[in-house]
Order: structure tokens, then C-alpha cells, then sequence
């Protein structure tokens, strides 16, 4: 289908892992993405466009073939970042087949490469019109999110065979399209008209450049280059050639990693300084920028691939962590942000182009700095990281702690802020058995959990680095944190944990994921985890596709909610990390075997790649997941989700410090063998192989120890 001696753009392929739902084909590089339907086409009126920094550069991209739309064949998606849409042009009336082949290769990074394609099937040669409608409207994404799209924005001006639209508002940005093949270029509009010989083929190039402050944006594929050696092939072969080989003889576990793999790789992003740091975006498409919660988790989930990644997003957050009090911004000294943003109106979302109001961040990042050291960052670059750490616990004790009573609480400082600051951040996230929403400040159960994991994780560095009365220090207030949370939080007559205390330090009762939080960051007692363990248990939480957000049996329940009642991966997935720290007791092996096999059941169905979120119905109502309109894919936490699976079943606890190799499997049975080929520890390199629960092979560097995890308190 390319001239002959020309090499394919893009590799076959497979249809699978394609983002969005309702026919919306999502591609993302870094902090560029673009959606559109199945035919490639971007059609005015919809949320779908070209996004670069935070802003639609692109509301309009429609191909006409003989004034028609063309019809979907099939859609490939050989990485995140590039699609091969597949169309014919429609039959000629009378007719039922169609005699050319017209195919859209399209590439996003900083921009967008399309290469158009037409190839005469027929046997006399065609004469086609093809007509492709630009337009911009420069709006920030929130205002696409939410249906608030400019229109008519772009001035329009057509120089030198190209269309150059321009942000009327205040010119800062722009956009040029050009082709190799050069049409008849009108407002708005492109324009070939060709013939296309028997059995010939015809093709142009099709570079959408953005501007910014007249400066043009480096495209990312030259003309006639086999995306391969683009800027964003290049990222993901490096990406491979540095990330530990996982594979599994399973093949839909299979298939899930390398979808896996292949999506953290096109959502990473690299500091704007130069010194190339990476960090993950938080999801495509509303969520293309660094947040805290959503960075540090993932980070920390695919920690089995890079601890480089870990190392990244730990500058990047420390970079910008808070240095005063700012009620709009809800900055306080320490405090690790929420979110970033760069888009048009980022000034007036959500207080700032830095908003701070996240209860939880703060503590995952020490977290995240101990583990990552275990994971053999480097111990210098560990160090330059302490003051930041310090600085977040002193935030924790002096700003998270609203009234001295030991707990991390939160309230916005305006009306700006989010209601809810902890994970499940909409307004009803948080709310009791009958529904009821409760009054803030509010002190979650699971941030208190990642208090206890951090106070834990600075003793351990503290521990490492020489400073015993430090880390002493630190356990006995963990130990006191365990035990006032069980006192406080803990429901003795439903056997669950209360997901939050209220303004009025009352507990609000209702049963959601977020105690399973508390298996994970080892809160919890034996003696409460067994009850909760029983809840977890049941059809009210388990839907068959993994844990609910919130029980069935709750008054504000609803399975196609955003957090009330919802299947969240990544919840689900620290929810099995949980219980598999606590396997000892009964029934948690048991669930986390059955709520794993429940969320690999969902991939199958989303093509190998998890959403951010899927509706909680009961397997047994549709047999098949139900897509959440707005979900976010590729999201990700969801995409790391199955690594914390997979280092949570492997019982895969490294000490890179004390050069001990903590290993020990539990594999749910239909996965048979598991490998894990180069995982760089430090300087080191190490193999692993394991099957049920024995380790079949591992290939340990000089002086290095395999035994069985340590048990952490």
C-alpha cells in the first residue's frame, strides 16, 4: 500500500488496547494526545481534537472522499502514540463493494503526522476528490471536558501552500498544515483531486505543527520517515531496551504487560529543564500533566519495570513543593502538589497552573523515596531527596494535623478547591451507609495508613544514612498512629473501618475500597483485617470484575458513579497488594486470586489495556464490563495496575541496600510461568522465574541472598 521501495510506516499492528469509548480512538505521546472516531476524523461539536499543552490546537479534521465520509474497515494501534485507520471509499450507488482502499497512518507527538493513502483496487483507474476540513479553536481541555468549546477562535490564513490558523485572542498560539503533495489550499479546507491508476497507489504526508509564540514546534516525523525512527519510537525503544522483560506464558497476562509497557512508555513526560527527568502523566485524555497522588502511585506500582521513573517524578514533585501559604493555590510549606497545568485557562482552574490541594500526596512521596531506594536508586540522589522529605512530614504534623488529634485532615481554603482531597476526589465521593455527605475537615482512613507507611519509610532511610535516634524517633510515632487509628476508626459492630472521621471526629461508616488502603500500609491490625477481609469478600464489594469503591448495600450506591460503586484497576489492585500482605489469614489469598482474575477477565474485554475505570454492576447482570463514558485510557495507574499484581504475587520485596533478593510466590494457578529478564537494581541485574509458588530460576549477582521476605511493622 506505499509506493513501491518505500518502507510501511507503521507495523501491522493489532486492533487492541484502542482508548475511549463510544467509538473513540485515543492516542497519546507524553503531554500530546489526540481523540477522534473511527475514521480519524475530528468532528466540530464533540470533545475530540488535537491537544498540545493543556489546549485544543485541532476542533476540526474531516476527510471527505467524494464529498462523502469514508467507511471504517478496521482500526490498528501498534503503540499508544500512532493508529493506522483502515476505510474504503463508499460504494458507487447500485454497488455493494467498493474498489479503493483509503488508509489514515497517523503519528502524535508534539503535533501530528498523517499519511494519507489511497490504492486502486478496482480495474479501471479512479478519479477521487479528497477534501480535508481544518479548523482550531484553542480552548483549554476543561472547557472541551465539559462543553464549553470556543468557537470560531482561529484566524485563518493560507501562505505558501499551507493553512496557518492563529489564536485571535492573543495570537501566543497557532498551528500550520502542510502536505508533501502540495492541494489547492482554501480557508479551512484542503483540497487534491487525483487519479489513481489500476492497481497504483497515491500518497502525501499531511505535518500539523503547533506554534507557540511564532515559534514552530520541531516535528516529530519527517516526511517519508518510518515512525520507528521518530522522536517517539525512539522514546519507546529505549524505554524497552532500559525496562525489565516481563513476560508470562499466559497469553492474555501477556498481552496486558506488553500493553502495559508500551502505555507508561507513551505517557511519560520530561522536565521542561533540560536535565531530561522523566514522570508519568496522569492519563489521556483530561489528565496529561504530572499529579501527585496519580505520579507517586504509579511510579511505585511500576517500579518491577524502572526505578528511574521513581527517581523522576520524586525531583519533579520536590521541585515544586510548597514553600508558603496561599489559600487560592491551597500551597503550605512541604505540601506536594495535585496537579499541574498549562493550558489557556489554567489560571482560573482549580485556583492555578499549581494547585496543592491533595491530603494525600504529601505522604506517598516519602513513601515512594524509601521504596525506591530498596529498589536500588541511587543512594546520593536518595539523600539530595531527605530535605524534602522532611520537609512533607513536618507539613503532615503541622498543616495536615488541623487540630493536634494525630491525623491527617483536609477542608478546601475556597471555594475554588476540591471538596474531597483524598483519591476520590468528586464532591459524593465521601459519604456514610445511608448516603448522607459528611461535613468537613474529614481525616480519611487510607491517608492515614500512607501517614504510618511514610513515618515508617523515614526511619528506614534514617536507618540507612546513620541516624538512629531519628528513625527510633519515627517508629515509636508510627506505633502510636497504629494505635490510635484502631481505636478511632475502627466500626466493632459492622467489622469494618470507618472511611473517614467528620468535622465532629464522628465516624462516617460506610463500607468502600478505601479500608482495603489500610491492608496495603500495613494499619491495620490482624484482628481487624480478618473481619474486613469478610466484607471485602462478599458480592456487595466483589462485582466479578474487581473491587467496588463502594458497596451495594450502601445508601449512595450506584454502579455507574464516578466513586459510588465503580471498579477503579488500580483500587482493586492495591486492594490484592493488601490482602497478600496479610495472606496469612483466612479468605485473603482466596480474594486476591479471585479479584485479579476478575480485573485480567475486564482487560480482555477493553483489548488488553485497563481503564481508569469501569460501572460496578455484578458480573452476573451483562457477563461483560460496562464502560464509564468519560473513563480515561490509556490512565496511568490503571496501566501499572497489573505490575503491583504481578510484584504482589511474586511476593517480590528487593533490599537493595543489604543486597537480599525477598521473593516469595504465590501465582494465581491460570498464569502459569512468570519471568522477569535484566530488572536493574542499582548497578545490579537480576533474573527471576517462578510458577505457583516456586521459584523455578534466579540469577542473582556475586555476594546478593534470596530468601523470603521480611515481614514489615
Amino acid at each position: 500500500m506505499t509506493p513501491e521501495g518505500s518502507p510501511t510506516p507503521f507495523n501491522s499492528g493489532e486492533p487492541t488496547g484502542l482508548g475511549g469509548c463510544g467509538g473513540t480512538v485515543t492516542l497519546v505521546e507524553g503531554g500530546t494526545f489526540c481523540l477522534s472516531n473511527r475514521l480519524g476524523d475530528v468532528e466540530p461539536g464533540r470533545p475530540h481534537g488535537l491537544f498540545f499543552r493543556d489546549a485544543r490546537v485541532l476542533s476540526r479534521w474531516e476527510l471527505l472522499v467524494d464529498g462523502k465520509p469514508a467507511e471504517s474497515l478496521s482500526v490498528l494501534s501498534p503503540e499508544a502514540f500512532a493508529a493506522r485507520f483502515v476505510l474504503r471509499r463508499p460504494p458507487q450507488a447500485g454497488l455493494a463493494d467498493s474498489t479503493l482502499l483509503v488508509v489514515r497512518e497517523r503519528l502524535v507527538a508534539d503535533g501530528m503526522h498523517e499519511i494519507l493513502t489511497l490504492e486502486n483496487m478496482g480495474s479501471e483507474p479512479t478519479a477521487v476528490s479528497l477534501e480535508l476540513h481544518v479548523d482550531a479553536d484553542f480552548v483549554d481541555l476543561f472547557s472541551v471536558k465539559e462543553g464549553r468549546a470556543g468557537h470560531g477562535r482561529a484566524e485563518v490564513m493560507v501562505t505558501e501552500g499551507e493553512l496557518v490558523l492563529h489564536d485571535r485572542s492573543d495570537r501566543v498560539r497557532g498551528l500550520s498544515v502542510s502536505a508533501t503533495i502540495e492541494p489547492a489550499v482554501l480557508p479551512n479546507t484542503l483540497v487534491w483531486r487525483v487519479v489513481v491508476p489500476v492497481g497504483g497507489v497515491w500518497q502525501t504526508d499531511i505535518t500539523v505543527q503547533p506554534t507557540l509564540g511564532n515559534q514552530r514546534i520541531q516535528p516529530a516525523l519527517a516526511p517519508g520517515e518510518h515512525f520507528g525512527v521518530s522522536a517517539p519510537g525512539r522514546k519507546i525503544e529505549e524505554w524497552r531496551d532500559s525496562a525489565t522483560n516481563v513476560d508470562a506464558s499466559d497469553p492474555l497476562l501477556a498481552t496486558v504487560l506488553r500493553r502495559t509497557e508500551s502505555d507508561l512508555g507513551a505517557l511519560q513526560i520530561r522536565d521542561d529543564t533540560g536535565s531530561g527527568r522523566p514522570f508519568v502523566a496522569a492519563g489521556a485524555p483530561w489528565f496529561m500533566t504530572l499529579f501527585g497522588r496519580d505520579s507517586l502511585l504509579t511510579a511505585w506500582m511500576a517500579l518491577p519495570l524502572a526505578v528511574d521513573l521513581a527517581v523522576g517524578t520524586l525531583q519533579q514533585l520536590a521541585e515544586f513543593q510548597g514553600q508558603v501559604v496561599d489559600p487560592l493555590t491551597e500551597e503550605e510549606p512541604g505540601r506536594i502538589m495535585h496537579e499541574m497545568r498549562r493550558g489557556p485557562a489554567s489560571g482560573q482552574v482549580l485556583g492555578g497552573q499549581r494547585y496543592y490541594g491533595t491530603a494525600d500526596a504529601t505522604p506517598l512521596f516519602v513513601m515512594l523515596l524509601a521504596e525506591s531506594r530498596r529498589w536500588g536508586a541511587d543512594p546520593v540522589l536518595i539523600a539530595e531527596l531527605l530535605p524534602a522529605a522532611d520537609a512533607a512530614l513536618r507539613w503532615i504534623t503541622e498543616y495536615g494535623d488541623r487540630d493536634g488529634d494525630g491525623f491527617v485532615e483536609y477542608r478546601r481554603a475556597t471555594d475554588r478547591g476540591l471538596i474531597n482531597q483524598g483519591w476520590k476526589d468528586s464532591f459524593d465521593g465521601i459519604n456514610d451507609a445511608t448516603g448522607h455527605l459528611p461535613e468537613a475537615p474529614l481525616a480519611l482512613c487510607e491517608v492515614q495508613g500512607y501517614v504510618y507507611a511514610a513515618m515508617l519509610a523515614r526511619a528506614e532511610l534514617a536507618e540507612e544514612f546513620g541516624e538512629t535516634r531519628i528513625a527510633g524517633r519515627w517508629r515509636e510515632r508510627a506505633a502510636e498512629l497504629r494505635g490510635k487509628f484502631a481505636e478511632q476508626f475502627w466500626l466493632p459492630d459492622k467489622g469494618w473501618y470507618a472511611v473517614a472521621l467528620d468535622a465532629g471526629k464522628r465516624r462516617v461508616d460506610a463500607l468502600t475500597s478505601n479500608g482495603a488502603h489500610c491492608l496495603w500500609s500495613g494499619i491495620a491490625t490482624d484482628e481487624h483485617a480478618a473481619e474486613l477481609i469478610r466484607h471485602l469478600s462478599d458480592p456487595k464489594m466483589d462485582s466479578g470484575f474487581g473491587l467496588r469503591t463502594l458497596a451495594s448495600s450502601m445508601g449512595a450506591y450506584n454502579p455507574m458513579s464516578y466513586h459510588c460503586g465503580s471498579v477503579w484497576p488500580h483500587d482493586t489492585a492495591i486492594a490484592v497488594a493488601g490482602l497478600l500482605r496479610y495472606q496469612h489469614l483466612p479468605g485473603a489469598l482466596a480474594l486476591a486470586h479471585r479479584l485479579t482474575d476478575g480485573l485480567l477477565d475486564a482487560a480482555a474485554n477493553f483489548g488488553g489495556r485497563l481503564p481508569e475505570l469501569y460501572c460496578g454492576f455484578p458480573r452476573s447482570d451483562f457477563g461483560t464490563p460496562v464502560p464509564y463514558p468519560t473513563s480515561c485510557s490509556p490512565q496511568a495507574w490503571a496501566s501499572a495496575a497489573p505490575l503491583l499484581l504481578l510484584r504482589s504475587f511474586l511476593g517480590l520485596e528487593p533490599d537493595a541496600p543489604g543486597r537480599v533478593l525477598n521473593v516469595q510466590p504465590n501465582l494465581p494457578p491460570r498464569w502459569g510461568r512468570v519471568s522477569l529478564e535484566n530488572l536493574r537494581l542499582g548497578r545490579e541485574t537480576i533474573c527471576l522465574q517462578a510458577e505457583g509458588d516456586q521459584v523455578l530460576d534466579v540469577r542473582l549477582p556475586d555476594g546478593w541472598q534470596l530468601r523470603g521476605p521480611e515481614k514489615r511493622a
